[in-house]
């Protein structure tokens, strides 16, 4: 096993062995026990989105709010992120790991027995900040602990995480949901987390705690981001359903975001040890990588946002039936991703990634063209080609964003791409939101202009329902016609839906466009590994 000096700040990680050792086997089992608590964290921000209708009856409240079951635990995944590498140092790597890989199932469990919205919000946010603080410590390991040669593979490890559990968790949580009531989505995490707090317990080296750090910590920016970022994820949430800045509490939430957002970025630059490396951002390879994270992350949210709501509100899918479809988006990508490391010694890592999202891209925009007959077969070639574009993304974009990242700065690096990639997710999937609910109001107005007395057919089409109906059980002449006008304005709304959801994913496609662009205006990195200076 290879012993290696300590050269971040004290109480952290080791840093990362040198280009010709290889990571010793208790490395290795330390990393994937990691990486184990990234994939059910990250699983579980969107397990929850294909049972949400089956939650939301089991806690009694409606569906406006019920969306806040995701919310919650995405403002304590956005929040706590950065503020990982400060408390890993405070309280020692080993100790914070375990107490949040221990809690984490924990919370999770105990969303199982809330009786109400309130209690499943604190409890899901709860669960997201212990959740939140897995995922950029499991990609700390990888840069800290493996040698340049094998962090690539590390990477690919961590990139299955990021795109194959969004995937797959709707597919988990709608079958658990089918088969076995809500609650069992919440008691996934247990076994995982056992194997996970066992596996670090006896890989992890014993550090000191360093508590006088507390003194030493960025408050003023702890607060600020904690009240800004809460405040603007609100207003991502909230804000289509009230009709954004027609609400005076979207108005009131978005000027706190910007206050304090504002100073929050201004503290940043000027402490002398700030929370947030924002100066990072300066770094070619990793500014740009972290807006192409942030793209991805858009369509990656996305696209996991919208087609389990196509399926549920335009094809009536129960929860079980909307996992499956997603499943095949998840599956492939088992095979490829470990792959994507090999092909990255033969072609330079941009032109990976760039392929990856250029086909990513394409698979959104096979959507575009949605029908009535649009439904889970239809969906399989998109999918498919989904996932491979998916599978060649994650792993050159971090192995471009993190060259030149030194092992000192990797906790920061990690906490800084991580957290916005999470915030592009929920800033795409408001944006998606109001994109879908605009455009469906937009095609049902040009529609409804089609649809007149004035036309024969539409005159036809209402005298053959309104018969249909008198001969169905309705006695009423009016009624049957009344219910007829009905049938005609429900369809009209569904096709205008059905038009509004294609153009959404137009959109998505466009932004998965603007992404590949930017890829390439990265430096091109020398594959030893990320994480030193591979950019150039």
């Amino acid at each position: 096993m290879s012993t290696i000096a300590d050269t971040a700040a004290p109480g952290t990680l080791p840093t990362a062995a040198a280009p010709s050792e290889k990571a010793s086997t208790k490395a290795w089992i330390a990393v994937i026990a990691g990486l184990i608590g990234a994939f059910m964290a990250i699983l579980n921000i969107q397990i929850t989105n294909a049972s949400l209708l089956d939650i939301e009856g089991g806690i009694g409240t409606g569906v406006d709010n019920g969306a806040w079951i995701s919310t919650s635990y995405l403002i304590g995944e956005i929040v706590v992120i950065p503020l990982t590498d400060y408390f890993s140092r405070v309280f020692s790597f080993r100790r914070y790991i375990l107490a949040n890989a221990i809690l984490f199932p924990i919370f999770s469990a105990a969303c199982a027995f809330a009786h109400d919205l309130g209690s499943m919000i604190v409890l899901r946010g709860l669960q997201g900040v212990a959740g939140g603080v897995l995922i950029p410590m499991a990609f700390t390991m990888i840069l800290t602990r493996l040698p340049k040669a094998q962090q690539p593979f590390g990477l690919a490890l961590f990139a299955l995480s990021v795109t194959f559990a969004p995937a797959i968790g709707p597919t988990i949580g709608g079958y658990l949901t089918e088969n076995y009531g809500w609650q069992s989505i919440f008691f996934v995490n247990t076994p995982p987390s056992m194997v996970m707090v066992v596996a670090l317990y006896f890989t992890l080296e014993k550090k000191q705690m360093q508590l006088s750090l507390l003194k030493e910590g960025d408050w003023a920016g702890i607060i600020t981001m904690a009240i800004g970022l809460s405040a603007l994820q609100t207003v991502l949430e909230e804000g289509n359903k009230d009709d954004w800045f027609q609400s005076p509490l979207i108005v009131k939430l978005a000027l706190v975001a910007t206050v304090f957002l504002t100073a929050f970025v201004i503290i940043e630059l000027k402490v002398e040890k700030p929370l947030v490396q924002l100066r990072l951002l300066r770094q070619r390879n990793f500014g740009v990588g972290v807006l192409v994270n942030v793209l991805v992350g858009v369509a990656l949210f996305g696209t996991v946002y919208i087609l389990p709501q196509y399926l549920g509100q335009v094809q009536r899918y129960n929860a079980e039936q909307i996992g499956f479809v997603l499943a095949w988006t998840g599956l492939p990508q088992l095979l490829i991703i470990p792959l994507v490391p090999t092909l990255m010694k033969r072609f330079d890592a941009r032109y990976v990634g760039f392929v990856g999202i250029s086909i990513f891209a394409v698979s959104c925009f096979m959507n575009t063209t949605l029908s009535l007959d649009s439904a889970g077969d239809q969906f399989f070639v998109p999918n498919i080609v989904r996932a491979i574009g998916q599978a060649l993304v994650l792993t050159p974009i971090t192995v471009i964003t993190t060259a030149g990242i030194a092992p000192s700065e990797a906790a920061a690096a990690s906490g800084l791409s991580n957290m916005l990639r999470n915030l592009g997710g929920a800033v795409g999937t408001a944006t998606l939101a109001t994109v879908l609910t605009k455009r469906e109001q937009f095609h049902s107005n040009i529609i409804g202009q089609s649809v007149t007395l004035s036309r024969d057919e539409v005159r036809d089409r209402i005298g053959d329902l309104t018969q249909h109906f008198l001969t169905h059980g309705v006695t009423d002449a009016a009624v049957a016609q009344h219910k007829a006008i009905a049938v005609i304005g429900a369809t009209v709304h569904r096709q205008a839906l059905i038009l509004g959801f294609s153009d959404t994913f137009a959109v998505i496609g466009t932004v998965l466009a603007l992404a590949a662009i930017a890829l390439l205006f990265t430096r091109k990195i020398q594959l030893g590994g990320a994480g030193a200076g591979g950019a150039h």
